[in-house]
């Protein structure tokens, strides 16, 4: 093997970085690996991301960037649901295992537990080292009260004892994969992920309300995936819960999953039933130099997930300079510094969410100060550094002996 890294195969099978986050299964996973991507092949590291076709209009083979390229790959039905990607695992396997620029790769890097399960036979097959991102775990979403079938829990800690290096987004990653997944703690490198300041930074709400349509009073937004995880009734119950007629919520997502429509279904029920549906406002996922305006029209940012690796939306708006709500879960207490750069909720109550929203509309200096710092500490986070980090810890796979679980 090689002593550093210049080409690195990046597995993604899910759900590809050219895909719109917010919607279907696309989401923070897709803007982590299109930016660190993006960052690697600009430091001079050759990056293959490998999906599967979704769509009979992508191309085989599409280059991003210099150094950045996406290859669509030929596995299963162009609708499998996501629930059924397991059957194709095989296939597409096979497809990668001939392909010359995994042949070629110094280094792995398999993103969310299907790609992992890919990479762990690449690993075997072809004596290259294997660094994996879960980005969700199921024993922690099981724990939260997602249902996980138990075929991912088990191939999720067959690859946990088998990768040469598990790359965590925070230190609550870290450890929920030590203590649930009995990890090596040598083998876990610790990489935030960063936020792209170009397009996320703070500007001016005034000018923000006039570009979304919004009016002057109180908007909370609301922006990710619909699907129980992410806890859009929770917002809406806590938009409720508050004594202030004048506020809106805007929910910027589209519907995830096999469940997705049925929650959109009873999450407008519920917007119904409590009496505020007519301040809740949906809007479908947004170009991210759009959503960078959205961020600075808000007020708060509500994140109410019931579990985060890390939380992209909060580090966004966080850059955008807004004072973030979040659920004191996971990745997220390492982006929201409880009562500095926002709020952070211990109990994920409607009672909760609601009084740590009011108590920021009800101070807007103290908001504005927590928006304020909230910009400071995002600048800590950067895909420059990120990449660095990441092509340190893949050259010294590079160097070392892998991992052999067989």
């Amino acid at each position: 093997m090689s002593d550093s890294v210049h080409r690195l195969a990046v597995i993604s099978l899910h759900t590809s970085p050219l895909a719109q986050p917010g919607a279907g299964d696309g989401g923070g996973m897709n803007v982590y690996v299109a930016e660190m991507v993006a960052a690697l092949a600009q430091a001079g590291v050759d990056c293959t991301v490998f999906t599967r076709r979704s769509s009979v209009d992508q191309a085989t083979r599409v280059q991003v960037e210099p150094g950045f390229d996406v290859v669509h790959v030929d596995a299963g039905s162009i609708d499998l649901p996501k629930d059924d990607l397991a059957e194709v695992l095989d296939e597409f396997t096979a497809a990668l295992a001939e392909h010359p620029d995994v042949e070629a790769a110094d280094a792995i890097h398999a993103h969310y537990w299907l790609s992992g399960e890919v990479g762990h036979r690449l690993k075997h097959d072809l004596g290259i080292p294997l660094a994996v991102s879960f980005h969700t775990l199921g024993r922690v979403k099981a724990g939260a009260g997602d249902a996980e079938p138990a075929e991912r829990i088990s191939r999720e800690q067959r690859i946990v004892q088998c990768a040469d290096a598990l790359v965590a987004n925070a230190p609550p990653e870290r450890d929920q994969l030590t203590t649930l997944y009995q990890a090596d703690p040598q083998r876990i490198e610790i990489i935030n992920p960063g936020v792209d300041h170009a397009l996320f930074s703070p500007g001016s709400r005034a000018g923000a309300r006039r570009a979304t349509g919004l009016g002057d009073g109180p908007v909370l937004l609301f922006v990710g995936r619909i699907q129980p995880l992410k806890g859009v009734d929770l917002a809406i119950e806590a938009l409720a819960g508050m004594d202030r007629p004048d506020a809106v919520l805007v929910v910027m997502g589209g519907p995830s999953g096999t469940e997705g429509e049925a929650h959109l279904r009873e999450v407008r029920r519920l917007a119904a039933d409590l009496g505020v549906a007519e301040r809740v406002i949906w809007q479908p996922p947004m170009a991210r130099h759009v959503l960078s305006t959205w961020y600075r029209a808000a007020d708060v940012v509500v994140v109410p997930s019931r579990s985060e690796s890390f939380g992209l939306v909060a580090l966004e708006a966080a850059a955008c300079g807004v004072p973030v709500v979040a659920t004191a879960v996971g990745g997220l207490r390492t982006v929201v510094v409880d009562g500095v750069t926002g709020l952070l909720v211990p109990s994920r109550t409607a009672d909760a969410f609601a009084g740590a929203i009011g108590s920021l509309l009800a101070d807007p200096a103290h908001a504005a100060a927590l928006g304020a710092e909230a910009a400071v500490h995002a600048r800590e986070f950067t895909w420059t550094r990120a990449a660095a980090r990441l092509r340190q810890a893949v050259g010294e796979l590079c160097r070392g002996t892998l991992v052999d679980c067989r």
